[in-house]
């Protein structure tokens, strides 16, 4: 090989001595001009053979990078990486694969890959992949059994890919393998993270059920305090109405003359007992009714069952929650609200009154805090046509503050507040609006141009024929 010449070397005209090559005397037909012709040609090769030297230099670095580039890339894998010829004998390895069979590159180069397998089914399976005369140029996956430095059998999982010359001609086969003990590993640590993420999240979804729920403790004495009083004074009354018409039917059973029946059942007004009874039993069946509604109201919002989907009448779940809430510990408010009956959505009763009581519970949190008097908040839906499908939009919007800025892209996160310390768990929001991405809706906020917070919910009607929504 040449002497390498750098670059920026200025190569000489001519090699040294290269004067003492002109003859010493003129040559027959041979004249000075010529001379000088071939001495440039000599020259010029002289100088392109110094330009190749310098090129072939570049070249030979260049290379040398890029084999400490993919040997380093091979070092650092921490796959096992085997490439064997048509015939199955290793032609390269990696460095997981020397330390996982403990055996150097140089070992293992020209022996066969069936020494490397543990048993028969592995080495069919190898052999298979290496018959194959159109094989996919994507790979296909097998599961092998390698034997380790100790000689036990080592489980992989294989991609097999085929090794094509420049030609288009099938000169080997690529094995990228990994320990499956290892993938088994990392599976089972997702699993167990994944299910504990998941009871996670149902511990926070039952905590904030169970916050929500506790609002309604204050307003439940109550609602419930009203038809049991009124059931147990209708009891009291009718218990007094027994004990006279005891005291009557047993004067008419022991004979008493028509007189004096008559006297008693003047003393003992008997004509307003009759005539009172119906209202009585029927104040007690109400009470009673309203008793059950009320406890069957607090069972659906309770209930923990988040896959029922059933026709719901959303002016039932707004009134629903608006009562609960005004039984609870909210201030007084004014509501500026027009039920419409004719507001149908497919999802679950419950879910969705929890959504529309913390919206609601919000609202007046936002309106109380800034200290407006009277606190106010309107409700009003309509009907969209929607990518095709027909959907409801409830729009809820207040007369507080409205919501900052910087805040609004948060206002959903898990654990975002505004409220002070002990007053709030950031949760509701975050939780409404998964609650209502399970109903295939979507819920948004944004600051309304009349002032305060808007929060728009879309919900699918239950059906496309629905009538049109009114609003107020």
């Amino acid at each position: 090989m040449l002497k390498s010449i750098s670059a920026d070397a200025a190569p000489p005209l001519r090699p040294a001595g290269f004067e003492d090559l002109m003859p010493l005397g003129p040559l027959e037909g041979v004249d000075e001009s010529t001379w000088m012709d071939v001495i440039q040609k000599m020259d010029e090769v002289y100088t392109q053979l110094i330009h190749d030297e310098v090129e072939l230099e570049k070249k030979n670095n260049e290379l040398e990078q890029s084999q400490q580039f993919i040997f380093s890339v091979l070092t650092s894998m921490s796959d096992v990486l085997l490439v064997c010829n048509e015939r199955g004998l290793i032609e390269e390895t990696n460095a997981a694969l020397c330390e996982l069979v403990g055996r150097s590159d140089a070992q293992l180069r020209n022996t066969s890959i069936f020494e490397l397998l543990a048993d028969e089914p592995s080495a069919q399976r190898a052999r298979l992949v290496l018959s194959k005369l159109d094989p996919s140029r994507r790979g296909e996956g097998l599961e092998l059994n390698l034997r380790d430095v100790a000689q036990r059998a080592i489980s992989v999982d294989a991609n097999c890919t085929p090794r094509i010359a420049a030609n288009g001609r099938r000169v080997g086969t690529v094995f990228v393998a990994r320990p499956t003990a290892e993938i088994k590993r990392a599976y089972q640590e997702l699993r167990v993270a994944h299910e504990a993420l998941k009871r996670a999240q149902q511990q926070l979804l039952h905590s904030e059920k169970m916050a929500s729920l506790g609002r309604l403790v204050a307003g439940v004495a109550h609602e419930l305090n009203n038809p049991i009083s009124f059931v147990l004074g209708n009891v009291h009354a009718l218990a007094r109405y027994l004990q006279r018409l005891r005291s009557y039917l047993d004067a008419v059973h022991q004979g008493a003359s028509p007189e004096a029946q008559a006297a008693l059942r003047v003393k003992l007004r008997i004509d307003h007992l009759l005539a009172d009874l119906p209202s009585l039993i029927e104040g007690t069946l109400e009470g009673a009714q309203r008793t059950t509604d009320i406890v069957g109201s607090l069972k659906r919002f309770s209930a923990m069952d988040r896959d029922a989907r059933a026709p719901v009448a959303l002016h039932e779940v707004i009134e629903q929650s608006v009562h609960w809430i005004s039984k609870g510990a909210a201030p007084d408010f004014e509501l500026h609200w027009q039920p419409d009956p004719s507001c149908m959505v497919m999802g679950n009763a419950g879910q969705l009154q929890q959504v529309l009581m913390n919206l609601l519970q919000n609202a007046l949190d936002a309106a109380t805090a800034a200290g407006r008097s009277p606190v106010q908040v309107w409700i009003r839906t309509e009907k969209q046509q929607v990518d095709g499908q027909e959907r409801l939009l409830l729009h809820l919007r207040d007369n507080g503050p409205g919501i900052a800025e910087a805040h609004l892209s948060r206002i959903f996160e898990p654990f975002f507040t505004t409220k002070p310390v002990g007053k709030g768990t950031g949760l509701g929001l975050s939780i409404s609006y998964g609650l209502v991405e399970q109903h295939g809706g979507h819920l948004s906020v944004h600051n309304a141009a009349q002032g305060g917070a808007e929060f728009v919910l879309s919900l699918p009607l239950a059906a496309p024929g629905a009538a049109e929504c009114g609003a107020e």
